[in-house]
């Protein structure tokens, strides 16, 4: 039967504490047997569950640190105490797990593991908060009024992609619900082949954690790879639908795709169906005749991956959602804009999401960056193919951005026009430049004799609060503007 994979590092920190001399370590505490003294034992389970990665308690070992051992009636009282003190007696209770091992000489020893809280200090029930212990020199003892603030300070609820998926499950099962083959291939590194360095590295990765011999798949690892997310109840709604539509409205739908797979492990297929369900159009270079799509697909990809990896989970009965009409595409997704942030401000904005690890995850999978350049690269993608302004909707519960299909300056309106105005003009503030005449007849392809009709359109921009001068005393044939922020 396989070993529970904490067990690996218990024995090495077993060992460095009995070497060069026997001396105990915060992490790690060795007894002969069970203390009959509930409150020092409550005391013990509390210090290690405000322990960074939590601790060990080891029993079958003298004060020498000399392996005496521990028999069947010793293992079982002893467990049966510490989990009931860690129900009853510790607040939030604790979860324990145990394993009996061997020593170097053969004898069994019990090994207890006592994993670290999210929610902390962890202290006596029924009791204050200042009720709580540490680990510090080897020893137990009382946290200070200091040490429990800085307890708080590091205190978490836990994340939406830390919570499990999954029931209990053997590392076989795993891998047979999870697409890990492909995870690896995003890495660019190979899928360990050994399972006690699969369980740690999924471990590591966030997309499991072990529980004594089986492992639970997380929110984050089931979202991100799962091969189809109709086999996690939880998550089934969260897939991402692609519904294509007859005309500029809903009234007559062609066809519907929804998705199956893990985001991460599923995205370049999605991308793939894009590209084919798109309009394109019959471009000519060096020649040839090409086909090419009229949407940009570096803004289908930001967009997209956008919609993924900020939507909030907590929203129930609802997933991304992208829907094509012959003239737009619109991409959606559950869950209201951050507090703080404004729809008009989110072109070069700091980056900040619901689900830190699912966005840092598509980065180092290289499916987008958490540099806060996204919608920069959209909005520049826009203007190079000569599309509508990015349209940035919230609602009441959800958000969405629109695409509009190529179109002419002549055949934009007011408040379209104003806001390619803006969203030219902070792109370049963000590339260290300013808007002008020139640079704004170059976005909207225009000749140098629509030259009066640009000036009416900054005018109109700067009327409407969009953009404003950078210098009030320069003249109008070479003025430049900035957005209204700057």
């Amino acid at each position: 039967m396989a070993t529970k994979i904490w067990v690996t590092e218990a024995l090495e920190i077993l060992a460095d504490s009995l070497t060069p001399v026997p001396h105990e370590l915060n992490e790690l505490d060795w007894k002969a047997a069970l203390s009959d003294h509930r409150d020092r034992l409550t005391e013990h389970l509390i210090a290690f569950a405000n322990q960074p990665n939590g601790g060990y308690l080891v029993f079958g070992l003298d004060d020498d640190g000399v392996p005496v051992g521990v028999d069947k009636a010793q293992v079982a009282g002893i467990v049966g105490q510490l989990a009931n003190l860690g129900r009853d007696a510790v607040d939030p209770p604790l979860v324990l797990d145990h394993a009996v091992t061997e020593s170097a000489q053969g004898i069994p020893l019990l090994l207890v593991r006592i994993p670290e809280q999210a929610v902390k200090p962890v202290h006596r029930r029924g009791k204050s908060i200042e009720e709580t212990w540490v680990r510090s020199g080897g020893s137990t003892r009382k946290a200070s009024r200091r040490e429990v603030g800085a307890l708080l300070m590091n205190s978490s609820n836990p994340h939406w992609e830390d919570l499990r998926a999954s029931p209990l499950l053997s590392l076989d099962a795993v891998q047979q619900l999870l697409d890990l083959d492909a995870v690896a291939r995003l890495l660019q590194r190979p899928l360990p082949d050994e399972p006690d360095e699969l369980a740690r590295w999924l471990a590591q990765e966030g997309i499991t954690s072990a529980e004594g011999r089986g492992h639970y798949i997380s929110n984050f690892g089931a979202i991100a790879a799962a091969r189809r997310l109709a086999d996690f109840p939880s998550l089934e709604r969260k897939h991402i639908r692609v519904i294509r539509y007859r005309g500029t409205n809903k009234t007559e739908t062609i066809d519907e795709l929804p998705g199956q797979r893990g985001y991460a492990v599923g995205f370049e297929g999605l991308i793939g169906h894009l590209r084919r369900v798109l309009p394109h159009s019959e471009v000519i270079q060096q020649s040839l005749r090409t086909e090419t799509s009229i949407y940009p697909e570096i803004a289908l990809r930001e967009l997209v991956a956008n919609a993924l990896i900020h939507q909030d989970f907590s929203v129930g009965g609802a997933g991304p959602m992208v829907d094509i009409f012959a003239d737009r595409i619109t991409i959606t997704n559950p869950g209201s804009l951050l507090p703080g942030k404004r729809p008009d401000r989110l072109i070069g904005a700091t980056p900040e999401s619901r689900n830190e690890k699912l966005a840092a995850s598509f980065r180092r999978f290289r499916i987008c960056e958490e540099r806060g350049t996204g919608f920069q690269k959209v909005v520049q993608a826009i203007e190079l193919f000569g599309l509508p302004p990015l349209q940035i909707i919230p609602h009441d519960n959800a958000f969405s951005v629109t695409l509009g299909a190529p179109r002419k300056f002549t055949d934009m309106g007011s408040a379209e026009r104003i806001e390619a105005c803006y969203q030219h003009a902070v792109l370049q503030y963000l590339s260290s430049q300013t808007l002008t005449n020139t640079t704004l007849r170059e976005r909207f392809r225009l000749h140098d004799k629509q030259r009066n009709a640009v000036t009416n359109l900054i005018s109109d921009a700067v009327d409407a609060g969009r953009i404003k001068r950078k210098d009030a005393h320069s003249g109008n044939k070479f003025a430049e503007y900035l957005p209204y922020w700057a």
